[in-house]
């Protein structure tokens, strides 16, 4: 094994390791995470992200869910195109209560409160803003609450076009002082080319100094309806220059949880860059 082979072994079981011992965790899931492919909101996709949190919550760790699907439920809901930009801003109206209504339901299994809280970018780039969002946030956990974060659609548009919740849950990770981001997804973590197109793509199994060599192989595979993966990438990277671990990982894996709170593979897992070295 080189030097350099060994630094990044090492480097590797030490966010690994970060990542399993993490306090604060912010949990996202995206909209092909919940819905079926009618848009429909799939009841079993919905109540296995809740026991992921809840999995979490047992292991004495604070969750923070960023939840996408609120416009792919309203589409389900009531048969509505969303091919403009209006029309997805007033399907979210439609399916976001549909959302948290089933939200409400799945975690009562659990005897489960939950919160939720609606924002815009724009909200955590204020700072009078993002300190009530804060202060709010560290009430919820302080009551053992779990906070349900989405973008509010209905008067922003930045995540309907870009992504989907993607920057803004690497912007709450990194405001909220989070100590791991998983990025809940319908793919297994980031690979060499789209799997959904390349039966030989290979799963990435760590980023880090690679890291312009990856985005180049996501950008070149990027498509339509695979096109999600840049703003994964993207954020989990963005709290990963900030010293925070992030796991990008199949949201329908049956051990995800398991695997992240006993130090195991799992996913991708983007490694720290300033906390790379800690012990």
């Amino acid at each position: 094994m080189t030097t350099n082979e060994a630094r990044e072994t090492r480097d590797l079981e030490r966010a690994r390791r970060k990542a399993a011992t993490a306090d604060r965790i912010v949990m996202k899931a995206g909209t092909n995470s919940l819905t079926d492919e009618t848009s429909k909101l799939d009841d079993e996709k919905l109540d296995k992200l809740v026991d992921d949190v809840m999995k979490l919550r047992e292991h004495g760790r604070e969750v923070l869910f960023v939840s996408s699907g609120a416009i792919g439920a309203g589409k389900g809901r009531v048969g509505y195109p969303n091919d403009t930009i209006e029309e997805s801003q007033a399907l979210s109206t439609v399916g976001q209560s549909h959302l948290m209504r089933r939200y409400t339901e799945s975690f009562e299994r659990y005897d489960q409160k939950i919160a939720q809280i609606l924002v815009t970018q724009n909200d955590l780039d204020s700072a009078e803003r993002f300190t009530n969002f804060k202060n709010t946030i560290e009430t919820l956990l302080e009551w053992g609450i779990v906070p349900i974060i989405n973008e509010n659609d209905a008067v922003a548009t930045e995540e309907i076009r870009i992504g989907d919740n993607d920057m803004l849950s690497s912007s709450v990770a990194v405001g909220v002082d989070a100590d791991l981001l998983v990025t809940l997804t319908d793919v297994g973590g980031v690979y060499t080319s789209n799997p959904k197109e390349n039966p030989a793509a290979e799963r990435i199994e760590a980023v880090g100094h690679n890291y312009g060599d990856v985005q180049e192989m996501v950008d070149e595979s990027a498509t339509a309806k695979f096109g999600g993966i840049q703003t994964k990438v993207a954020g989990a990277h963005s709290v990963s220059e900030r010293g925070i671990p992030a796991i990008i990982a199949r949201s329908t894996k049956e051990d995800v949880v398991d695997r992240i709170v006993d130090g195991n593979a799992v996913g991708t897992i983007f490694i720290p860059e300033d906390g790379a070295n800690d012990d």
